[in-house]
């Protein structure tokens, strides 16, 4: 044997080595890999359900947005027909309201100074001395 060939030998040992220090991390890479595809698989299966729930909530959501504009709609009308309605009432029914408000108030007011008449009135008679005379209480 040769010194090339005991180099070659011990090149081809270390060569060897080598591949089987390699081999070790390649194998857990490996192995890492199919982890990481078995998760993904299970993630994609779990989602799937998900995404079927999702979409069933949606088309719910949609469903009550659906009636609530019914319902906002329906409100706008009404709230429509109530300003027409308060509106044909105060031009039909207004003026003679106002006017019968202030009629009233007029006549409350002038009862009430008619009576203030009276009470001044009837206090002035009770303090003469001849009205108290003729009660029979003297002054």
């Amino acid at each position: 044997m040769s010194a090339g060939q005991i180099a070659a030998l011990i090149a081809a040992g270390a060569f060897v080595v080598l591949v089987l220090l390699l081999a070790v991390p390649l194998l857990k890479l490996g192995r890492t890999l199919d982890e990481a595809t078995v998760a993904i698989r299970k993630a994609h299966e779990g989602s799937a359900p998900l995404l079927d729930n999702a979409q069933t909530t949606l088309h719910q959501v949609n469903t009550q947005l659906e009636r609530v504009d019914g319902i906002t709609s329906s409100a706008r009308t009404v709230t429509s027909n109530v300003s027409v309605l308060t509106s044909l009432f105060t031009a039909t029914m207004g003026g003679p309201l106002v006017r019968a408000a202030a009629f009233s108030y007029g006549l409350n007011k002038a009862v009430k100074a008619r009576r203030a008449g009276r009470d001044a009135g009837a206090h002035s008679l009770q303090t003469r001395p001849g009205r108290l005379r003729r009660r029979g209480r003297k002054t």
